[in-house]
This record gives structure tokens, C-alpha cells and sequence, in this order.
């Protein structure tokens, strides 16, 4: 009997010792499926895509790049921590754009951030649903990206630069400095949406200061040379120069032919007046690259492209290069020297 009832003892005992064993190892089971579960599906990161028609080899793009993490960063995102970029350069060639756009819908990221009016449209023809904060396009209602400023509608809202507007105050101070100024040119690219509305208010404006406009277009920079060459026969006394990533990626160029003929130029941003332009007169594009990271930030938040009013530039930079001034024997008068926020001499 003695012997029974200690066999019964040992057996209770392994089956209390099997139990509590097994009752580790569900627990273990229950702590580890979780985060396996974890490990197969880590949290995404919202994604932003930059559209642009330009190339990082330019020295203005990596510029722009900086201004945009800039702003993103002044509102707590650091690339790579809590937010990606996927970056898109069309390197110049505006037939690229398309196909870039296409390339950001099907990452599917959460707004695209397009670069001038050509990126713009590109993307708008790629997505209808994927928020598109535009920056540096010039009319935005005209173009017909927006139903208006304040109810931009759809998917598409951002920075407007308003420069066909401006491009009558470009044309009053080059009346300023050259009072006899008689025959201008509106030099172009037709493949840029925002050209059109740049040529009506250039139109309005030469009439109402006496001016004669002729329009001259350059798709490419093979038809640069081509329409200076047309300047020249046409005998005219100055360049305004239409803002266009074309011309921007050749703007030395320009500048040097410009020189050569004795034309002097006016155009909406300042790098053209860095490059050797005669004036620049036009907000800041950098500026509008950084603000346009507020917009980023609301719609990852949760607003509607279509309920955020298009904002518009409130600071303007004249800048005067008074060595392109020199080499065309021109004397700059005094009150537009005042007035200029910059002089490169």
C-alpha cells in the first residue's frame, strides 16, 4: 500500500510539473506570434514624391532640394526617420515628364510636389485622386490647374508665382532704363503652359506704354541661337525673357548672346541676373520651394488639396547686375539703383 501511494505521489507530480511547463510555453507562444507579426509588417513611412523638370546638375536644383527639406524639417520630418521623398528630374526634356509622373502614382505615394507648369500638368494627367501641391507656376486659373484661388477644386493646390502679371512691372523698369526703348522681344517656350498667359499681359502692357511686342519662341536649345539671330534682324532694343526650365538650364547662354548682340534683358527670377543678365525683377522661387512643405503637411494630416486656397507671393527682389551694365555702356538710373534689393557688381 506504502508503495502504491508513493507511486501515486511521483505520477500527480509529473503531471503538475508537464502542466505548468505547458502553460509556459503558450505564453511564450502568445508574446512571440506578436511580434513576428511586428517583424513581417513594420509601420510605413508617408511618402512624398518631387517632381521636377530640371536636373540636379543644375546648381539652382540642389538649391531647391535644400529650401524643401528645410521647410519640412521646420515642421518635425527628417527624411529617411518619418517621411520619404522619391525624387523625379526630367532633366530638361519636358516629353519626360509624363512617364515620371506615372512612375510616382504607381509608388503610390501620398502628394506629389510638382516643379513649374510643365510638371504640373503632367501630373495632373496622371492622377486625379493623388493630392498635387504645385510650386512656381505662374497662372494657375488660367492654365486651368485651379477652379480659383481660394477654391482651388480637385486635386491641386500650392504656390502661385503670378508672373505674367509681373512680367508689365519687368517692362516698365527697363522703360526706366532705357527711356527710348521702342522694340522688345517676349522670347518664349510655346511648350510651357504658362507662356500664353506671360504673352497677353505682355501684350497689354506694350500698349500701354508705347512699346512694340514681338514674340519669338525657342522649344529646345537648338532654336536659342535661332531666335537671337531673329533679334538681331528685327533690330529690337531689349529681351524679356519668359521663366522656363529651358532657358533656366541655359541661361549663361543666354546671357552671352544677349551680351553680344548689346541686348539688354529682363526676366522674373534672379538667377538669370547672376548669369549675366542686366535686371531681374520677381519673387523668390526657393522661398515658394520651402513654403510649399506647409501643404505637404496639412494633407498628410488629413485636409483636401481642393479646400486649401492657392497662396501668392507677398515679397519681390529686383536685381541689377551692374557689370553686364558696364560692358553694355548703359548707366542705370539712380532711382532704380535705390530701389534694387540687390546689385551684382
Amino acid at each position: 500500500m506504502r508503495r502504491r501511494r508513493v507511486w501515486r505521489r511521483a505520477r500527480s507530480m509529473h503531471v503538475t510539473t508537464f502542466i505548468a511547463i505547458l502553460i509556459l510555453l503558450l505564453a511564450g507562444a502568445v508574446l512571440v506570434v506578436p511580434l513576428a507579426g511586428d517583424a513581417q509588417q513594420p509601420t510605413s513611412l508617408p511618402r512624398i514624391g518631387f517632381l521636377a523638370p530640371g536636373s540636379l546638375s543644375d546648381p539652382r536644383f540642389p538649391r531647391f532640394v535644400q529650401a524643401f527639406r528645410q521647410g519640412l524639417r521646420e515642421l518635425g520630418y527628417v527624411e529617411g526617420q518619418n517621411i520619404a521623398i522619391e525624387f523625379r528630374w526630367a532633366e530638361g526634356k519636358y516629353d519626360r515628364l509624363p512617364g515620371l509622373a506615372v512612375e510616382l502614382v504607381r509608388l503610390k505615394v501620398n502628394v506629389i510636389v510638382a516643379g513649374g507648369s510643365p510638371a504640373v500638368l503632367a501630373a495632373k494627367h496622371a492622377t486625379e485622386t493623388i493630392p498635387i501641391v504645385m510650386v512656381g507656376t505662374a497662372d494657375p486659373v488660367a492654365t486651368g490647374f485651379v477652379a480659383s484661388l481660394a477654391r482651388p477644386g480637385g486635386n491641386i493646390t500650392g504656390l502661385s508665382l503670378i508672373t505674367p502679371e509681373l512680367v508689365g512691372k519687368q517692362l516698365e523698369i527697363l522703360k526706366e532704363v532705357l527711356p527710348k526703348v521702342s522694340r522688345v522681344v517676349l522670347l518664349g517656350n510655346p511648350a510651357n503652359p504658362h507662356y500664353a498667359p506671360h504673352e497677353r499681359h505682355a501684350q497689354d502692357a506694350a500698349r500701354a506704354l508705347g512699346v512694340r511686342l514681338q514674340l519669338l519662341e525657342a522649344r529646345d536649345p537648338s532654336e536659342i541661337d535661332k531666335a537671337f539671330a531673329a533679334i538681331t534682324t528685327e533690330r529690337a532694343d531689349a529681351v524679356i525673357v519668359v521663366g522656363d526650365t529651358v532657358f533656366m538650364d541655359h541661361r549663361t547662354r543666354i546671357a552671352d548672346l544677349a551680351e553680344r548682340r548689346r541686348l539688354p534683358t529682363v526676366s522674373g527670377a534672379s538667377e538669370y541676373a547672376e548669369a549675366g543678365g542686366l535686371l531681374a525683377y520677381g519673387p523668390s522661387i526657393s522661398d515658394g520651394v520651402r513654403r510649399s512643405a506647409t501643404y505637404v503637411d496639412k494633407i498628410l494630416k488629413g485636409a483636401k488639396a481642393a479646400d486649401l486656397p492657392v497662396e501668392q507671393p507677398t515679397t519681390f527682389e529686383l536685381v541689377i547686375n551692374l557689370k553686364t551694365a558696364k560692358a553694355l555702356r548703359l548707366t542705370i538710373p539712380q532711382a532704380v539703383l535705390q530701389r534694387a534689393d540687390r546689385v551684382i557688381e
